[in-house]
């Protein structure tokens, strides 16, 4: 087989199938192989006019299809299948070419592979790729990690199908070495998490408290989207709540089971912030709050606990009730990116990346699920302070949140008294208190810490730890 591939991929399901597409229509000639021969004559039949594309009935075909360096891109199934295909197909590649896993691995996973593939000589490039099956096909955002040489082979490739952000930037950007593209993928994942809860709590309270239909909700989130709240998950949730069940012209949402799944990057980041030291609360709480609305025999079991009278508000006060839910969703916003990017920046130290947040900012633009306009505004303010310690801190956000402070008080409370629960606006508004406390209740904790298991604890006064004889005199002594 002449070697006049571009590109390969390997995994030839919706994913795989799509990315292999956009390529084509890029203009490169694309290597095809799956496991089962008949998805590769299905792609071939269906879409095989849309480009240059060289199927392959097995891996060594496949690899002897491409150019020097071979770049394979690799869309199979998380976990041991993606350690199998890596495994059949290094066994053929020669030092210098590129495995590129556009599946969403976990970090720790990508971290392995990579050593244990440039041991071979072989780079390995742990790509996150976001848009779904639309975004696949039509440019999503892609968060390449790997080797300084890869990106250089394969950032032209990426550039040219990578989704392209408002100014015409493309939507991706060697993020780091090994681990550092599947980090930012998982992050970029538990960020998600968050704004969804979120704009699921919004539309809670304006059914539940402004009394609001499905459609008039709708109506508001369009709205909504013309402003500073621009953003793709806005605008679908429009469409979704504008949609009615065709079998029983009921609301869809009405009809749909009100219990949400998970496939695990939003756990993942929770967990990894925990290891790392860096407060998510935001993206934990909407972790939670899925697994809340999965435990189906419990929420039966505690349908009788009291809580408060309903009371829905008249239409006067549900005008100005919905304009305080879009200032409290838009500070909420804020903050669950703030978590997102500390998170990153927290990665990118222990693991030695050097990650760019405004290049992070910036590739998300387009193509991605959290894609929203206020992303320049994040972009541009890392930018301005490559050192920002936090969001909150830039001038701007900071100045926004003082102004919606008021109304996003009001709705945490008016929900509290309407009994709708708002884990996520809620945490975010706890989270935002605590960081701009002067002292916080911790100093407590640590006393009892000390007390009972002479965990010692620091001073306000004098450097040193200490810790207080709690079952003698009372004294204290340096430790």
């Amino acid at each position: 087989m002449t070697a006049s591939a571009r590109i390969g991929v390997t995994g030839l399901a919706v994913m795989g199938r799509n990315l292999a597409r956009n390529f084509a229509r890029n203009g490169f000639t694309v290597a095809l192989h799956n496991r089962t021969e008949a998805r590769t004559r299905e792609l071939m039949d269906a879409f095989g006019h849309e480009g240059d594309f060289v199927p392959a009935g097995s891996a060594r075909e496949c690899v002897a299809a491409l150019r020097r360096p071979r770049c394979l891109v690799v869309m199979v199934k998380a976990g041991e299948p993606t350690d199998a295909v890596l495994e059949e197909f290094a066994e053929l590649l020669e030092p210098g070419d590129i495995l590129v896993d556009g599946g969403n691995a976990h970090f720790e996973d990508t971290r392995r592979r990579e050593a244990a593939l440039r041991e071979r000589g072989l780079h390995f490039v742990g790509t996150g790729i976001s848009g779904g099956e639309e975004g696949a096909l039509l440019g999503p955002s892609i968060m390449p990690g790997g080797s300084d040489e890869s990106w250089e082979a394969l950032g032209p490739l990426l550039e040219r199908i990578a989704a392209r952000a408002p100014d015409g930037a493309p939507c991706t950007a060697h993020i780091g070495p090994d681990g550092a593209g599947h980090f930012v993928k998982m992050v970029h994942n538990g960020i998600e998490y968050a704004d969804m809860q979120l704009i699921a709590e919004a539309y809670d309270l304006l059914r539940k408290v402004a009394g609001r239909s499905p459609a008039e909700i709708a109506e508001i989130f369009r709205r909504w989207n013309e402003g500073r709240l621009d953003s793709y998950l806005i605008e679908i949730t429009a469409q979704v709540l504008t949609h009615t069940d065709a079998e029983t012209g009921r609301p869809f949402l009405d009809v749909v089971a009100d219990r949400a799944e998970q496939k695990g990057t939003g756990r993942w980041t929770v967990q990894t912030a925990l290891d790392l030291g860096v407060p998510v609360p935001g993206i934990a709480e909407a972790v939670f709050a899925r697994s809340v609305s999965g435990h189906a025999d419990l929420r039966a079991a505690s349908r009788h606990l009291a809580g408060p009278a309903a009371r829905t508000l008249g239409e006067g006060e549900a005008t100005a009730f919905t304009d305080r839910v879009e200032q409290a969703l838009y500070a909420s916003k804020i903050v669950s990116y703030t978590q997102g990017f500390d998170e990153i920046a927290a990665g990118s130290e222990q693991y030695g990346w050097h990650i760019d947040l405004g290049e992070v900012a910036a590739i998300w633009r387009g193509g991605c699920i959290i894609r929203a306009a206020f992303l320049d505004r994040i972009t541009r303010a890392y930018a301005a302070q490559p050192g920002l310690p936090s969001l909150l801190t830039d001038e701007g956000f900071a100045a926004e949140i003082a102004a919606a402070q008021d109304d996003w008080r009001a709705v945490v409370a008016t929900a509290a008294t309407q009994g709708v629960p708002i884990p996520g606006f809620a945490s975010a508004l706890a989270y935002y208190d605590s960081l701009r406390a002067d002292r916080l209740p911790a100093a407590l904790t640590q006393g009892q810490r000390d007390y009972f298991g002479a965990h010692t604890y620091r001073r306000t006064d004098r450097e040193g730890v200490f810790h207080t004889l709690w079952g003698g005199d009372g004294s204290e002594v340096e430790a």
